[in-house]
């Protein structure tokens, strides 16, 4: 056995661990089997033309890249990290890891040297699969930098992300001359082994290893397709990064599970998206709601989406009026977590009122409440801490137990670290976070993170990180300075120090605001209300005088 090998879900046994549910693999495996032919992966950032792949091809692939992997001995259990784009190449990796019983553990391409480094030590990958260059930034330069500290680190294979056609050398060499299938069908996983290591941004400093079974998965999926009333002909159009639990479970596992076309694309550009959505005929999507702007505010806007499930924050009612005049389809808001996938959504056909403004209500199958600090349930319309219960929750944190257990209601309900309300009839308002996160368009940005890294900065003495408003993102980061010398910090000058400490450029504060003491309470916590308001006011000031907007 390979140290570090997750296994099975030892950490906490779902509550429905026993229930059944048709697992994706057997889906993916089912449609490989009854329609070779159908058109499974469409790779629309492949250069001049798409990739297309169909499921048959897909598989043939799979298993070839899952001989490799068995050459290399990955055992069952064993997470292997790669950084890749969304594309063909992260997919068929997918899939073969699990034909073997490895762990994906995915990582975001727009991570750097702080963040990788910190992820492969911690799940203990022997293995890294990562792009030569992509979007003008040198991976192999990355590796080089951190590969003195993973010992555990016995192979990097990089792939030529200007030779996108699939290929013998493709993956850099992870694709064998042929398939050994008995030995890859011989290592297929159990319902409760592992199927995913995703790491969520760390509110504490540290990020969370969230383990996830083919079963919690599959739960998700079958709970997503009934509600929704999805099927095979509903193609699936993925913007979302599959580095993302949103693009992972509901867009490439959503695709796999129906049987249907996913439309994947690496490269966030709205003439692409529109051109592609028409093109290739897609009807879902299930993304963070500045997706949903960018193609309703588009020159032309695409024409053929069925259903838009916009996740990250409530969708407001102007936007949704306007999304669904200009692209014809329904727009219904959605929450879930990397821990209990979706949990609540809006149901088409559900009263305008309630679609727009709200996170939806609670999916079959799965329960929700509202409590106050000692856990008492409050009655509808009141705010108090949010938690949730779903078959589709994950198995524990990687290597924290007790982050685990603090997690955990003892009657199995998880704390979400979110306030909210429920009102009369069922529908969810997030109104808060007990977590120190910002929301910036659906990616959480780690805040304490940030501020420890602010305090090594030579002319900073006291820092804060805290959400400022925005009308298309939700929130971005604002960082409130006290410097050591009384003067003016640029902005420049604080992102060039958080990019020379390997911080990924997704976590830098947008705005920085000088401040000669930051206000706390008697105990020395940092009033960060106070702030947040003090910022709001600032920019609504700002924007009544005609000050123009952050960029996008």
């Amino acid at each position: 056995m390979v140290p570090g090998n997750l296994g099975g879900p030892s950490a906490r046994q779902t509550a429905s661990s026993g229930a059944a549910v048709a697992l994706f693999l057997d889906k993916l495996d089912s449609t490989i089997a009854a329609a070779p032919d159908r058109l499974a992966v469409v790779d629309v950032g492949a250069g001049p033309q798409p990739v297309r792949l169909t499921y048959g091809e897909l598989g043939e692939l799979a298993d070839r890249i899952a001989t490799r992997l068995l050459e290399l001995g990955v055992e069952p259990g064993e997470p292997v990290c790669y950084q890749l784009p969304s594309g063909w190449e992260f997919i068929a990796l997918t899939v073969a890891l699990w034909r073997i019983g490895g762990v994906p553990c995915p990582l975001l391409p727009s991570l750097r040297e702080r963040e990788v480094r910190f992820i492969v030590q911690t799940a203990g990958s022997r293995l890294l699969v990562v792009p030569d260059m992509f979007r003008g930034f040198d991976y192999r330069g990355l590796v080089d930098a951190i590969r003195p500290d993973l010992p555990r680190l016995a192979s990097v294979h990089v792939v030529e992300w200007g030779q996108r056609q699939p290929s013998r050398s493709s993956l850099g060499g992870l694709v064998a001359e042929r398939e050994d299938r008995q030995a890859v069908r011989a290592r297929r996983p159990g319902a409760d082994d592992v199927a995913q290591l995703l790491f969520t941004s760390g509110t504490t400093g540290e990020p969370k290893g969230v383990l996830h079974t083919h079963r919690t998965l599959s739960h998700g999926l079958a709970a997503h397709v009934q509600t929704l009333g999805l099927t095979a002909s509903d193609t699936v159009w993925v913007p979302s990064p599959l580095a993302h639990q949103t693009g992972f479970l509901y867009g490439m596992m959503l695709s796999f599970y129906l049987g249907a076309t996913g439309v994947y694309q690496a490269v966030w550009n709205v003439e692409d998206a529109c051109r592609a959505i028409e093109t290739f005929g897609a009807r879902f999507v299930q993304a963070a709601m500045p997706f949903l702007a960018d193609i309703t505010h588009a020159l032309r806007p695409p024409k053929g989406l069925r259903l838009f499930v916009a996740t990250g924050a409530a969708i407001p009612r102007g936007l949704a009026l306007e999304a669904r005049a200009a692209l014809g389809c329904e727009v219904v808001g959605a929450w879930g977590s990397t821990e209990s996938c979706l949990v609540t959504v809006g149901y088409p056909g559900d009263p305008p009122e309630k679609l727009w403004g709200t996170d939806g209500r609670v999916i079959g199958g799965m329960e929700i409440r509202i409590v106050d600090d000692e856990g008492r349930p409050l009655p509808p319309g009141t705010e108090g801490n949010f938690q949730v219960k779903t078959p589709a929750m994950f198995i524990g944190y990687l290597h924290h137990p007790e982050w685990t257990q603090a997690a955990m209601t003892p009657d199995g309900f998880f704390n979400t670290g979110d306030l909210a309300v429920v009102d009369a009839d069922g529908y969810l308002r997030i109104t808060g976070r007990c977590k120190d996160v910002i929301n910036r368009g659906g990616e959480k940005i780690p805040v304490v993170e940030i501020e420890n890294l602010l305090y090594q900065h030579p002319r900073i003495r006291d820092a804060a990180v805290v959400a400022m408003p925005d009308p298309r993102l939700g929130e971005r980061a604002c960082a409130f300075v006290v410097t050591k010398d009384g003067g003016l910090m640029e902005l420049a000058e604080l992102t060039d120090f958080l990019g020379a400490n390997g911080m990924a450029k997704i976590y830098w504060p947008e705005r920085v605001e000088p401040i000669d003491e930051l206000p706390r309470t008697a105990s020395g916590k940092v009033q960060k209300y106070v702030l947040r308001q003090m910022i709001a006011d600032k920019l609504k000031a700002e924007a009544e005088a005609g000050a123009p907007a952050p960029p996008a």
